[in-house]
């Protein structure tokens, strides 16, 4: 049987709302991670550094459901 692999559907997703294209592709602790260090990025934005983290980290997740 061969796996039918389809990459941008879950990438989009995560584009739009991070950690989606994890869930969808059956990755739901990897979405909550994603939901964790995004959650702690934002509260780091007060302390500069979240300005840094989040953009990284939402990029990460975009390439990641790309991928994996």
């Amino acid at each position: 049987m061969s796996e039918k692999r389809t990459y941008g559907v879950p990438a989009l997703l995560s584009f739009f709302v991070p950690g989606l294209g994890q869930v969808v592709k059956g990755q739901v602790l990897k979405a909550i991670i994603i939901w964790l260090a995004l959650g702690i990025s934002w509260l780091l934005q007060f302390i500069l550094i979240g300005f840094i983290l989040l953009p990284l980290i939402w990029l990460w997740q975009i390439y990641d459901a790309y991928n994996n």
